[in-house]
């Protein structure tokens, strides 16, 4: 008889269990960090062409990326393909590019360089050793065929961004 009085307590029990969800939640900091420590700026040496090219009166933008952890990440860094800002055109630009890494803080980086892969107006990188590496963007817009560019301000930008591998 007093088995029969356990079981249906017993069953009461196991239908009255409790739970309940509790989040774990955390922040992950990226361990690249990229900088611009210099602003490119266009020369004009021809009515048609606008270049960053030294020779050409222009200034390469230099971006350096501080890499806290090596071979957990990789350097996208594409060169314009388009003003973002400028006066009306009337006609095509044709532009060129690239990108060379012309510093750093480890001599073991220059495999940077000699390991990067370009893809339409991009160069990618492996970033294998911690440290700060400097790489230098080339840009060059033509105009039209033998068209000057219409006088005013001509803007451009350059994408830097650090992918987590």
């Amino acid at each position: 008889m007093n088995k029969l009085l356990i079981l249906p307590v017993a069953l009461a029990c196991t239908g009255a269990i409790a739970s309940t969800n509790t989040p774990i939640t955390g922040s992950v900091e990226s361990k690249c960090v990229i900088q611009t420590d210099t602003d490119g700026v266009y020369g004009n040496p021809t009515a048609d062409n606008l270049s960053t090219y030294p020779a050409d009166g222009g200034v390469k933008p230099v971006i350096r990326y501080d890499i806290v952890t090596a071979n957990a990440y990789k350097a996208l860094i594409s060169y314009p393909t388009s003003f973002s800002a400028s006066p009306t055109l009337e006609d095509t630009v044709t532009w060129t590019g690239g990108v060379t890494l012309t510093q750093s803080s480890e001599a073991g980086m220059s495999a940077f360089e000699d390991n990067k892969v370009e893809y339409n107006n991009t160069v990618e990188f492996d970033l294998t050793l911690a440290g700060s590496a400097w790489f230098s963007v080339d840009s060059e817009a033509d105009y039209g065929y033998d068209k000057a560019f219409p006088a005013g301000t001509y803007s451009a930008m350059v994408t830097a961004e650090c992918i987590a591998q």
